[in-house]
């Protein structure tokens, strides 16, 4: 077995006092104060774990607050009445508080040997019900950042795996052995160049290396979740750095070979697939700073718009995103939105008529026009008749 899966001996951990970080509780989810306080007064170990303590400590506004508790499931449920309990390798608990969802996992550890995570690594990821301690569920964690805990009880910070000096010197570093924890579950390397790239950390150099060697173990993930992750690549603004790392550490080559092979074979990092990413983050960031979201058919077509416009050839839109339903079995309705919106540009290249008008009345028009502007934009080309395309359908909604 190796080392790593092993007993550790107890050490203890780095606590950091309230003075000594910036977490404030005003910064804090309100309901999730609710389930720390709640679980704490009935005695039980409650911490705010994971992503949203990071985010907290960088400043940043957590997407998620989750916490992390002593309590069994079935006790954390008699606490709550608007509590649902999920999952069955590993029963988590859902405590709702309208359309807002505080998950509460019970502190666990990982449980399998080695060859038992390497048999099932196409499952998923290491679930099950071995309960533990605060420290067993630290070190199961994928990276040091995302393995901080915030105490209810005193507001310290506690810091089992080194995450505290890693956010400060903005780096990305497995928990344990990263070969091993890549082996336990591949879609890990993608988390890393997704953080990477959304914090603009580094990744550090050993859990760097296991990536590039380590990379076509991203075909022994499940499918679903691969296409979950692929996606929310491209959140937050940072496609671009995402997508240039997923290609130069081979997950790209493993994933979409005919795109990656495209990039090569288009400059590399000189590529315009990079310039039609870079307009695409301007847009989620604009988008987001509205509160809305960006659909995948979007994203998947701007993702693949340089090896389309290579083709030269009718029902190009269809060949190219094939690509992405035979590897990572995207939905057909994100499908036939990327192809609709390639194979926008040709028509609204000229001004409007009386034939071609009616397309502002389909569903994905204004996809169509955010596409074709991001296309514009990253190609340096006059936007006076997309302009036009716009006007129209402004007018004709004033009248209705």
């Amino acid at each position: 077995m190796f080392s790593f899966l092993k007993k550790k001996a107890s050490r203890k951990p780095v606590v950091y006092k309230r003075p000594e970080h910036c977490i404030s509780r005003k910064n804090i989810d309100p309901e999730a104060l609710k389930v720390l306080y709640r679980l704490s007064g009935l005695g039980f170990t409650a911490y705010l774990v994971g992503g949203g303590v990071r985010d907290l400590l960088l400043g940043r506004k957590p997407k998620d607050f989750d916490v992390g508790t002593s309590a069994k499931p079935n006790e954390v449920r008699q606490a709550f009445r608007n509590c649902f309990l999920i999952g069955r390798r590993f029963r988590l608990a859902h405590v709702r508080f309208g359309d807002k969802v505080i998950e509460t996992a019970t502190f666990r550890q990982n449980s399998q040997s080695v060859g038992e995570i390497i048999e099932h690594a196409a499952e998923g990821p290491v679930e099950d019900n071995t309960f533990g301690t605060p420290e067993t569920d630290a070190y199961r964690r994928d990276f040091t950042v995302n393995g901080l805990f915030y105490d209810i009880k005193d507001f310290s910070v506690i810091d089992w795996v080194g995450g505290m000096q890693d956010l400060k010197d903005r780096i990305i570093r497995s928990i344990g052995d990263p070969e091993i924890r890549f082996r336990e579950d591949p879609v890990r390397m993608m988390r890393a160049i997704k953080f990477s790239s959304r914090l603009d950390f580094k990744i550090e150099r050993k859990t760097a290396a296991a990536m590039k060697k380590l990379h076509s173990c991203i075909l022994m993930a499940a499918v679903p979740r691969v296409c979950e992750e692929v996606f929310r690549l491209f959140t937050y603004g940072h496609s671009r750095e995402a997508f240039l790392q997923m290609w130069e550490y081979g997950l790209l080559g493993d994933l979409l070979p005919e795109l990656s092979q495209h990039i090569t074979a288009s400059g590399g990092k000189k590529s315009m697939t990079w310039r039609y990413l870079e307009i695409l983050d301007q847009y989620e960031t604009m988008m987001a700073g509205r509160g809305l979201d960006v659909s995948n058919g979007l994203r998947a077509a701007v993702l693949m718009t340089d090896m389309f416009r290579a083709e030269h050839k009718d029902g190009a839109g269809r060949k190219v995103m094939q690509t992405m339903v035979d590897t990572l079995k995207i939905p057909k309705a994100t499908y036939f939105t990327a192809v609709l919106l390639m194979e926008s540009c040709k028509r609204l290249s000229s001004p409007p008529n009386k034939g071609k008008s009616r397309f502002i009345y389909n569903k994905d028009f204004l996809d169509a026009l955010d596409y074709n502007r991001i296309v514009l934009r990253a190609e340096d080309k006059d936007e006076g008749v997309l302009n036009a395309w716009c006007d129209l359908y402004e007018e004709k909604g004033s009248k209705e």
